[in-house]
């Protein structure tokens, strides 16, 4: 995968680069922890199997860019049905990545292209602010609580060491390139 870095001229628009990124590694750690068989086993009642929550993830993330920052390159939609772990694994670093660019386009300061935070279709567009990050995040993490939920119910808990490390934020970002860990300007 490439990643370009763009210069990105205020902390805020570093920041919000970090954090997504920081934000992607979470749901890497998840996929690497996982039970393979936890992947595509049936969970009860109407909720959908975490492969397909993983692939969700990954396919809003590439509407966003697709409708928030259309010069942007778009990453490919997963199929729910037939994605491997390592494929969304893949997908989703791609997808991390051009997000990250988006951020730093639309929080950067550099006054890029991207104006309007565009979640859907039919939403209203929002202004760029701290709002956009904000329910990016929001978005992604609802997900992972219903992954870590249906793991535990479908008998595959994720160990305590996974589900307390994503919270670890000091070493999730040192992980993701930022030795000074959060508050600290990368």
């Amino acid at each position: 995968m490439t990643t370009r870095r763009h210069k990105v001229h205020t902390q805020l628009g570093r920041a919000a680069v970090q954090i997504f990124t920081a934000n992607d590694r979470m749901n890497q750690i998840l996929i690497e922890h996982l039970d393979p068989a936890a992947w595509r086993a049936k969970p009860p009642g109407k909720a959908r199997p975490i492969a397909a929550i993983f692939t969700h993830m990954h396919n809003v993330r590439s509407k966003w860019v697709r409708l928030t920052a259309p010069h942007v390159k778009v990453p490919r939609q997963l199929n729910r049905a037939h994605c491997t772990p390592q494929q969304a694994r893949a997908g989703l670093a791609e997808s991390a990545a051009r997000c990250a660019e988006m951020l730093a386009e639309a929080l950067g300061g550099c006054a890029g292209r991207v104006e309007k935070f565009r979640r859907d279709g039919w939403a209203r567009p929002w202004p760029v602010g701290p709002e956009m990050l904000c329910y990016m995040l929001s978005h992604e993490a609802h997900h992972r609580g219903q992954v870590c939920m249906l793991a535990h119910q479908l008998g595959f808990p994720l160990p305590i060491e996974v589900t307390s490390g994503i919270w670890n934020w000091e070493k999730l970002w040192k992980e993701c390139g930022s030795p000074g860990g959060p508050g600290y300007d990368s």
